[in-house]
């Protein structure tokens, strides 16, 4: 069997065993490895990217380490350490000896070439080959400015494990989050941006109000987050490449920060008014808003389904906070969630096969998902303080945060952002200059 047919069960059977995959495509390798359970990470090979002059050289070292990272991060890959490499760099511009890869017990190796072009840009061209089969399985010629280097490796990173899993990638991508400082009686909460892999960081805002909640457009160009201003919530839209903040409007009583809409036209939010919250809906053209809900209960933190045909949200209009799915027009509700404890915090899953969700049961967090009607339900970490989950825009990545308590002289207090896949058995730290709570993981950058 190929490395990419390997690859493809292995992804399929994760799922399988997750319990995620309903039925198997009739393919019989697939059927194959289903049965073994066959997890082991694919052993690939990524050498460095070949230059012809130093600065050349060194970018394609940087791009090389970047890739492999970002597939080792996956969890369905293991890069091989470049030590046991047998062909030289040199010789593998000329043709690749299959032999040599194979002798490491490579099954996947990955080729590139930097270079600059006359009008002084960037040209990045990879391939992406087979050992087992002697074929190759992509390839392609990417052009940018020299600082772009780092997101055409992610675009790299993208292709190859597109074409090795037959899943869409999600390595580049944004995360937008509220970074912490100071003491846990006075912390300093500021808007901050990031690449998924931590790099490229910046703070968006400067502390001086609280910011909360942001959430990404479907372009990946906007935030929306809420920000007390003199102590009165507002909602801001921030125009990442400009910097430039738009003023939604002042919601005294808002719980929760909106989200927009799957075509970017609306935006989605709860608002308290006599002491209950309701789901309303604001078009971003016209600045009209719309109430969805129309009871005496407490309806929080809303998410559109992908094909903003539907609304998820929380509830305790049955006694409990449970989760509750209706149509975009606010007409039948059903409730969705009836497991113990209490539910908070759903979002869609941009496949709109799953909802994630924090779960709140005998003092102890949980980060859950669950397919739209309920059924499925499956906790995929837990500890004293974990919420938020955000999808990687494959809709099989999760972020969140998870906080660790204080000690009586109130030192040990920590938030830190983790991602973890839908088996629940590839948690990460999503490293952070400071510490991090409720992030928002940006679709593709177009």
């Amino acid at each position: 069997m190929t490395a990419l047919l390997r690859l493809r069960s292995i992804v399929f059977a994760l799922l399988a065993l997750a319990g995620l995959v309903v039925s198997a495509p009739a393919r019989a390798e697939l059927v194959i490895d289903i049965t073994r359970g066959y997890m082991r990470p694919l052993p690939i090979a990524i050498p460095d990217f070949y230059g012809m002059d130093p600065a050349n050289a060194q970018m394609g070292r940087d791009i090389a380490r970047v890739v492999a990272a970002d597939l080792e991060r996956s969890g369905l890959f293991r890069p091989i350490d470049q030590r046991a490499f047998i062909q030289t760099l040199d010789s593998l511009q000329a043709s690749v000896n299959f032999a040599s890869w194979k002798q490491i017990n490579a099954e996947a190796l990955v080729s590139g070439k930097t270079e600059m072009t006359p009008d002084g840009r960037l040209r990045v061209e990879f391939r992406l080959w087979d050992v087992l089969s002697q074929e190759q399985m992509a390839g392609q010629v990417y052009t940018a400015q020299n600082q772009g280097w780092r997101r055409v490796a992610h675009m790299i990173a993208d292709t190859i494990y597109k074409r090795m899993t037959g899943e869409e990638g999600y390595f580049d991508t944004q995360i937008v989050y509220i970074a912490e400082d100071g003491p846990k009686q006075n912390r300093r909460k500021r808007l901050a941006i990031m690449d998924q892999d931590g790099e490229n960081h910046r703070f968006l805002t400067d502390g001086a109000d609280l910011v909360l909640t942001p959430r990404f457009s479907p372009t990946a160009r906007e935030i929306t987050y809420m920000s007390y201003w003199h102590n009165t919530p507002r909602v801001y839209i921030f125009q990442i490449d400009t910097g430039r903040r738009e003023l939604l409007g002042d919601f005294p009583g808002m719980t929760f920060a909106p989200r927009f809409s799957p075509d970017g036209n609306k935006v989605i939010f709860s608002m308290s008014e006599e002491g209950n919250s309701n789901i309303w809906e604001m078009n971003l053209l016209t600045r009209q808003k719309r109430r969805l809900t129309h009871d005496d209960s407490i309806n929080t933190s809303p998410s559109y389904a992908p094909d903003g045909s539907k609304v998820v949200f929380n509830s305790d209009r049955g006694g409990s906070q449970q989760l509750y799915v209706m149509n975009a027009d606010g007409s039948n509700t059903q409730r969705i969630s009836f497991g113990d404890g209490r539910y908070a915090t759903p979002v869609w899953s941009p496949r709109g096969d799953l909802i994630a969700f924090t779960k709140m049961k005998g003092g102890e967090f949980f980060i859950g998902v669950m397919r739209p009607d309920g059924s499925g339900e499956r906790l995929l970490a837990s500890g004293w303080l974990v919420e938020g989950p955000t999808w990687a825009p494959n809709g099989r990545v999760l972020a969140f945060w998870r906080e660790a308590p204080a000690d009586d002289r109130g030192r040990g207090h920590t938030a830190r952002l983790t991602s973890i896949d839908l088996t629940g058995t590839n948690e990460r730290q999503l490293v952070t200059p400071v510490d991090g709570s409720d992030p928002a993981w940006s679709p593709l950058i177009p």
